[in-house]
């Protein structure tokens, strides 16, 4: 389900410390956009594999994961952001997309 929410993205902005570059999130099962976000096919598939990712890790793992890889490394090399980004743009990618398959991209 998509919401559209500038407080919930300035909420998550501040907890995840990106400051304004936060185009959409996924948090089980949403996907939060702001109002100013285009919402298109690749946005919506990229926030799709992290849903994927946060179901097979049982959520709370896959946010501590998340958050320990975003303070020691960096956005950029995240390997669930990695994945997402490498496959946004094949819209089938998740119909063949196998289990724990971010760990290729560590």
């Amino acid at each position: 389900m998509i919401i559209r929410s500038n407080r919930a993205i300035k909420f998550f902005t501040v907890i995840l410390g990106m400051g304004d570059g936060i185009r959409a999130l996924a948090f089980w099962p949403f996907i939060i956009v702001p109002t100013s976000t285009i919402i298109d096919d690749e946005l919506i598939n990229h926030e799709k594999i992290h849903l994927r990712q946060q179901a097979e890790m049982l959520l709370i793992p896959f946010y501590l994961w998340y958050l320990t890889a975003l303070y020691r490394r960096g956005y950029d090399n995240i390997s669930f952001e990695k994945e997402a980004y490498a496959n946004e743009k094949d819209l089938k990618y998740l119909n063949k997309r196998r289990m724990f398959a971010f760990l290729k991209y560590l």
